[in-house]
């Protein structure tokens, strides 16, 4: 089997960008491979260097906010995640993972509407926000809108048509919903 490693590899090393965040030009071309991409591992591939890409920003300050909010997550601080959050998304507002982290942390405390609105922002920012848009969907299965849910994983399949578990979770809401002929 080819190693599909070398070729996400060029991609990543086109020239870096001034901004790099939602704005970087090789999220394009990683973009396409999981459109593309009869290859699954090779979807997740491209999947983690656009994670990783949408982290990225030149902005050191920015930056080190947005650290210490991903360790405050990871170490379950969702209160002191929120506050780095929320003063990073003051900071930089045009910088969607930015948004998105703070949905996910509102995601976490319960704060549902909050969570939407930063969901919003992100996609208004990135429509192609897989992960948004996946969170979207769980919090309309939380809010028992499955038809809101379902509109929201569809968006994130179209995005990204190899999200692990999504297509059950959308056969399920169809189910749900009474839509079984499609």
């Amino acid at each position: 089997m080819k190693s599909i490693v070398p070729a996400l590899a060029v991609l990543l090393a086109l020239p870096q960008v001034a901004a790099a965040d939602q704005n970087d030009p090789r999220l394009d071309r990683l973009f396409a491979v999981i459109q593309t991409s009869d290859q699954p591992a090779r979807a997740r591939v491209a999947e983690r260097a656009i994670w990783s890409i949408w982290l990225e920003t030149e902005d050191a300050d920015a930056l080190a906010i947005m650290e210490r909010g991903v360790d405050a997550m990871r170490e379950s601080r969702l209160e002191d995640a929120l506050a780095e959050f929320d003063t990073l998304v003051e900071a930089a507002p045009d910088f969607a993972e930015a948004w998105n982290k703070r949905a996910t942390v509102h995601y976490m405390l319960g704060n549902l509407d909050e969570s939407i609105a930063d969901v919003e922002e992100t996609l208004a920012l990135e429509p192609r926000h897989f992960g948004a848009l996946s969170g979207l969907g769980q919090i309309q299965i939380l809010k028992r809108d499955d038809a809101a849910a379902l509109d929201a994983f569809e968006q994130a399949l179209a995005v990204h048509p190899h999200l692990a578990n999504t297509k059950g979770i959308v056969e399920a809401l169809r189910r749900s919903i009474g839509q079984t002929d499609l």
